[in-house]
């Protein structure tokens, strides 16, 4: 599986520490890496479809101060999609009412049937960017229904119901920004943790230092704002456990790749 990390901050918060002991992981994780430098205007993505040690454009990257109120980074262990750039997390667009959104995603979905429609509508091969998606299409008809933008509680709810739905029998642990609020959501335990420092608060699949790092609230959609909880959603129990049938049908995808 993939490795996930994001960060909200009131302030520019200097992530480099961080993110360098995140992409060390990457020999766990070979197949690409990202990063999504997030304001309230836009989203600066850059990826490679190669192991995050082994990039000299990353290296150099991270020997510059790297300060963001909103961070998503990324290293892929390939499991639904080739290892291609196209296949590499972020995943970012804009919905019609011109608002950036930015994903990036650890698991698997088994077994949704709404995302099959975007199989030939994607760019690249991966369940991620199916959710990716779905998401916006869901965000640009309920704002085509009302006939304006949908304020922050709509889109909540709106994305409430959607993990809810999407979270059944599917590991979705995601992050993901409208440029201003930061969403988070894990159903599988211990692949999720938080740390609070300050006005700062950083997600990731596992602690990044040797401080308190906390499992994240299980099972439900957690909005952050500006390094705080702001909202949380509805608790809809539908926990993913790794069983043997999960297993062989992820080596068999992993196999034909």
């Amino acid at each position: 599986m993939c490795e996930i990390f994001g960060i909200s901050s009131r302030q520019e918060f200097t992530a480099n520490d961080y993110l360098k002991t995140f992409y060390r992981h990457s020999s766990r994780h070979p197949h690409g890496w990202g990063l999504a430098c997030i304001s309230r205007e836009s989203a600066l993505v850059e990826k490679e479809s190669l192991q995050a040690c082994a990039s000299h454009y990353l290296q150099e990257r991270l020997s510059q101060p790297i300060s963001e109120k909103i961070l998503l980074a990324h290293i892929r262990y390939a499991t639904i999609g080739n290892v291609e750039y196209r296949n590499c997390h972020p995943f970012t667009g804009r919905d019609n009412t011109g608002r950036r959104w930015t994903l990036i995603h650890n698991g698997t979905i088994f077994d949704f049937s709404p995302l099959s429609r975007y199989v030939r509508k994607q760019n690249g091969d991966t369940d991620s960017e199916r959710i990716f998606l779905y998401l916006m299409d869901c965000l640009n008809n309920a704002q085509n229904r009302k006939g304006d933008r949908l304020v922050f509680e709509e889109r909540f709810a709106l994305l409430d119901t959607i993990m809810c739905e999407m979270s059944k029998e599917n590991k979705l642990n995601l992050l993901f920004s409208d440029g201003k609020y930061l969403y988070a959501h894990t159903n599988c335990r211990g692949t999720l943790y938080y740390l609070t420092t300050g006005s700062t608060t950083l997600l990731a699949t596992v602690p990044l230092s040797e401080d308190e790092w906390q499992p994240l609230p299980f099972a439900r959609l957690l909005a952050f704002y500006q390094g705080r909880l702001f909202r949380t959603g509805t608790n809809h129990n539908n926990e993913y456990v790794e069983n043997e049938k999960s297993m062989q049908l992820l080596y068999s995808i992993f196999a034909s790749l």
